[in-house]
């Protein structure tokens, strides 16, 4: 079960520790021969269960920083309306994020982890139209979305540059927003769309 004071008491060790939580839920759910103390291999942490749990923990974080309002009370009044689209920023790529994380956790389900495994140069991208090739009846709406998504992975929601030469992607964003007209319903929409894939793949 979860145990914030475990948090409060090894912040880093709590987090990093979800393979050994499954390995103990397998073995005392499962009845399954896991050993919870024993490191995991490269094939162990392929796990589609640890991938899906990861994109739908970034899920929560991302709703939880979206619905919520901060007051900004230590950034002056001018700056207020800067700190909030950086920080709606940050809830975007944490959208995006959760949808790289379940498209991924897709291709583990739909090619295995050990056909994954040797591929995974090839999935090693946070490009999520490439990604999301596998759902079918994407729109040219749907993949402007994950363009824009894309966007904010790499450097719209954690650097307010997006690197020397590169500074035409922020007029990129502004133009394919205003040409398919995204609001985010059509955002939350598609997530929900593309996140329920996962029940088509499993049946």
């Amino acid at each position: 079960m979860p145990d914030r004071n475990a948090f409060k008491a090894d912040p880093f060790g709590y987090s990093i520790s979800a393979f050994n939580r499954w390995a103990l839920a397998q073995h005392v759910v499962g009845g399954l021969d896991t050993d919870p103390t024993k490191p995991p291999t490269g094939l162990d942490l392929k796990c589609p269960v640890l991938w899906l749990m990861q994109a739908q923990a970034l899920t929560e974080a991302a709703i939880r920083v979206i619905k919520s309002e901060p007051e900004w009370e230590n950034v002056p009044v001018c700056l207020k309306g800067v700190c909030d689209s950086q920080y709606c920023a940050a809830g975007l790529m944490l959208v995006g994020y959760s949808l790289e994380i379940c498209l991924k956790a897709m291709l583990v389900l739909t090619k295995g982890a050990e056909a994954y495994a040797l591929a995974e140069k090839d999935h090693k991208t946070h490009d999520l139209v490439k990604l999301a090739d596998l759902i079918p009846g994407l729109g040219e709406k749907d993949k402007a979305i994950l363009q824009e998504l894309t966007l904010f992975v790499r450097w719209a929601g954690r650097y307010p540059d997006p690197g020397s030469g590169k500074e035409k992607e922020i007029e990129h964003v502004f133009t394919l927003s205003e040409k398919h007209k995204i609001a985010d319903r059509d955002l939350f929409g598609l997530a929900a769309r593309v996140m329920g894939h996962v029940r088509t793949l499993t049946g």
